[in-house]
């Protein structure tokens, strides 16, 4: 299985939310780097710590989190994709941002995944 392959089953997973899934895409020693200065930024390390982190997501959105791949790239190991991510607070205004998720693959699973979006501090007041 190519790279933009496993990752594409990683984008179906994440838009379906299906969380199992997903992690199913992780190698066991992954890591999600989050940026940013809010609560959810940070290191996360293997599919648990993955699966609870998106988790967040959902539960600080009462569920109405999006993740959606719009296009990927890729060249070896490594994958770029573009991404289109949306959520609602009560009482903020909606997040609709596109970003750049880059994702290395190892083997068959993801080891590593980097995201970067478009605006990050209006990102970090939504989830603080």
């Amino acid at each position: 299985m190519s790279a933009i392959d496993v990752v594409t089953k990683y984008g179906a997973a994440a838009a379906a939310g299906d969380l199992q899934a997903l992690a199913a895409t992780l190698h066991p020693d992954a890591v999600w780097h989050q940026p940013g200065t809010n609560p959810l930024s940070g290191d996360h390390v293997g599919p648990d710590a993955i699966v609870a982190h998106l988790g967040r997501f959902f539960a600080l959105s009462n569920g109405t989190f999006t993740l959606e791949t719009e296009s990927a790239t890729e060249s070896g190991n490594l994958v770029s994709t573009t991404v289109r991510f949306t959520a609602q607070r009560e009482g903020l205004p909606d997040l609709d941002q596109h970003g750049v998720d880059v994702f290395r693959v190892a083997g068959d699973k993801i080891a590593e995944i980097w995201l970067i979006g478009e605006d990050q501090a209006t990102e970090d007041a939504f989830w603080a």
